[in-house]
């Protein structure tokens, strides 16, 4: 069989950042998928993407289709035979549909007998004439989060397409996709090698591009912006402010990045340095310069997408946009601090929050005692000073919505609400809590780092979940516009972090209690849609930290209410799992779940001593009081793992008590008192996790 590279280029219009590596790797995906399902043999793919291009390499691809080898059956061979050994009717109809010869057929042995049967084989067709039929599909298969049309074409694509090359080894294959045929030409860089040029094979796709001022390879051009970011910002004596997420964004909107630094004036330092770092990165992709003490410089690196003979004047017209730019954010910041921000409060009864839940400022309020119940929920009744501090901070949380800074630098709020609070004396818990009431900002970000603003962010999450659950704004697949499901995974956090131990059930009921008029739907149906969805969430979490599927799902079969309890429970049973204690307790677990099944005789019918007849079910009974004991003590102290292995000593006097007893005793109320021992027992596993949902492998 012979081997050779699949090259497949489409040559784009300037392509947004955001959409090429998502494109990149659905493009290569289904290219691969669509090889595998053509049988089609091939290696891995590497792809290659800049603003003005996406490309696929796959090496090893065969030359040819796999030929496949099929079997058809037809009647049983008592039918298609007859007793003279020719061939009947039948048998000659079925080798007509097969498209065989009688010489063809043969008879094979079946479970229902002797059949006659024919054997296909279907040849492989080559790759090229594979590629040819499915190519198109595949360039239109790759998804964007916009698409559109150019011309009198019907396909659709982020930026109009103006070439695709494709070459499997040194051959060209020939398709049209949007009236473009393919070939093997590419374009070098827009500016600096506009023209066409000929790509002889895929092996040499790469170096040809660089030859043409294009990096092609996404890690060496991020290596190439860091380095040219880098040499700029040693010309400047400083150092780059660390942005790796301003990295990846310049290095897909350049193919040959050149650096180049520039200045601002030194009176914009005024502006706090959060507006300087958005203003700079945030409108014009500009990197920030600071000092050796960590001091923001008035400078600043632009990455520029060609090489030019006077790079002054490229850097004078960076200066130029950007002092234009800090000139509006100092005008702003200036205006805003004439206004301290609590008389901004009564401008967010005129901001709508959403329609049905009202405005800006009734959130406000609702956050306001939410946050006060909780602070009293977690432990904090008696810290008058924490309380007073979470009513000012809510109440003033939302107030910087409605500066003319953040309505111009709409990431900055709460960051500016901070800034704000501090500049008109507000304590510094109050300014703290009012920017770390958004946090986690994204997943995987900071959360928050005081008490106040923990307790403040929790409200706000929560308050947003119930109040979008109570109208009806569940989030589905495709939709979820007020991010609940990242403010869901914010509050799981927030309560690890912290150690709070609010039970969710309890904390929901509050929260919905202030939807009651509001709701579309009956509030306690909401609530439950509300716990089912942050179970949801603690689920993933918990697999995120590496938590095996069935022990995520016995810990939350037992109980979700307390999430650091839920993760101690999930921690210690995934790191005892296969040990000889933890073999102990799941046996002995599954042992009494299974016969309180089987008889349908759950209970919860109190326990009578009195009524035991054999020494089993006292020695039984002396042992669950004395687990249940060294339990409670275990887990008080945060011993999982210790409540795992005082459970193992029941083991035993299980399995004595039911050599020993009957349950199903003739007289009710020794069968009923045996049952609700058991089912006491029963309880007090399932108050751990479900034992019955763990695998046994």
């Amino acid at each position: 069989m012979e081997y050779a590279t699949l090259l497949l280029e489409i040559g784009t219009e300037e392509l947004p950042a955001g959409y090429i590596d998502p494109a990149l790797d659905a493009l290569s995906k289904t290219l691969v998928e669509t090889l595998e399902q053509s049988r089609i043999q091939c290696g891995e793919a590497r792809c290659f993407g800049t603003p003005r291009r996406l490309a696929v390499l796959i090496d090893g691809v065969a030359m040819k289709q796999a030929g496949i080898t099929s079997e058809l059956v037809g009647p049983p061979a008592k039918i298609g035979i007859d007793s003279s050994g020719e061939f009947t009717i039948p048998a000659k109809k079925f080798a007509q549909k097969a498209g065989a010869s009688l010489k063809d057929i043969r008879i094979i042995k079946t479970e229902k007998g002797e059949y006659l049967a024919v054997r296909k084989v279907e040849k492989g067709v080559s790759t090229a004439t594979v590629l040819k039929d499915v190519l198109p599909g595949v360039i239109s298969s790759v998804p964007f989060p916009k698409t559109m049309k150019w011309g009198d074409r019907q396909e659709r694509f982020a930026r109009p397409v103006h070439s695709i090359a494709a070459l499997l080894g040194s051959r060209v294959i020939r398709f049209s996709w949007a009236d473009l045929r393919s070939g093997k030409r590419c374009r070098g860089h827009h500016f600096m090698s506009p023209a066409f040029f000929t790509v002889s094979t895929p092996a040499s796709y790469v170096d040809l591009l660089r030859e043409h001022h294009v990096i092609a390879d996404r890690n060496e051009r991020r290596l190439a912006v860091i380095q040219e970011v880098k040499m700029a910002a040693d010309s400047l004596g400083g150092e780059v402010l660390k942005d790796d997420e301003l990295v990846d964004m310049v290095t897909n909107l350049v193919e040959y990045p050149v650096a180049s630094a520039g200045r601002f004036e030194s009176r914009f330092l005024e502006l706090p340095e959060e507006v300087l770092i958005t203003a700079m990165r945030s409108h014009q992709k500009y990197f920030a310069v600071t000092d050796s003490k960590g001091e923001l410089m008035p400078c600043f690196i632009a990455v520029n997408n060609t090489r030019v003979s006077d790079i002054n004047v490229v850097t004078a017209g960076h200066e130029r946009v950007l002092r234009a730019r800090l000139e509006d954010a100092m005008f702003f910041y200036r205006k805003d601090l004439k206004v301290p921000l609590h008389e901004r409060i009564d401008d967010l009864k005129r901001v709508v929050y959403q329609a049905t839940l009202g405005t800006v400022y009734q959130k406000a309020v609702r956050i306001e005692r939410l946050a006060v119940a909780i602070a009293q929920m977690a432990g904090f009744s008696d810290d008058a000073e924490l309380i007073g501090y979470l009513k000012r901070a809510a109440m003033l949380c939302k107030a910087d919505l409605v500066t003319h800074t953040v309505i111009e630098f709409p990431k900055l709020q709460g960051v500016m609400g901070r800034v704000f609070a501090l500049a008109c004396g507000e304590p510094e818990p109050v300014a703290k809590a009012i920017e770390e009431h958004y946090m986690p900002l994204h997943s995987g970000g900071a959360l928050p780092g005081t008490t106040c603003g923990s307790i403040l962010a929790v409200a706000d999450k929560i308050d947003a979940i119930c109040g979008c659950f109570a109208i009806g704004l569940v989030p589905t697949g495709a939709s979820d516009p007020y991010a609940l499901r990242r403010q869901g995974i914010g509050i799981i956090q927030i309560f690890l972090d912290r150690d709070i131990n609010i039970p969710l059930p309890i904390l929901v009921k509050e929260t919905m209690a202030q939807f009651a008029e509001l709701a579309t739907r009956g509030v306690d149906d909401a609530a439950t849609g509300v716990l089912k969805f942050l179970e949801g969430r603690m689920a993933q979490l918990l697999l995120d930290d590496g938590i095996p599927k069935d022990v995520v799902a016995a810990v939350l079969n037992a109980s979700m209410d307390v999430v650091p309890d839920v993760w101690k429970r999930a921690r210690a049973i995934a790191g005892m799992k296969g040990t000889e204690e933890f073999e102990l307790v799941a046996a002995a677990f599954k042992r009494v779940a299974n016969i309180i099944r089987k008889s349908e005789q759950a209970t919860s019918a109190k326990i009578d001593a009195s009524l035991f007849v054999h020494p089993s079910e006292q020695a039984l009974y002396d042992a669950y009081n004395d687990v249940k004991a060294g339990m409670t003590g275990a887990l008080t102290s945060g011993e999982y793992e210790r409540a795992l292995v005082e459970m193992a000593a029941l083991r035993k006097h299980v399995d004595t008590f039911f050599d020993d007893v009957l349950v199903m005793d003739k007289d009710p109320a020794l069968r009923n008192n045996r049952f609700a021992l058991l089912c006491a027992i029963n309880a007090l596993y399932r108050g751990f996790a479900d034992f019955s949902s763990l695998s046994t492998d």
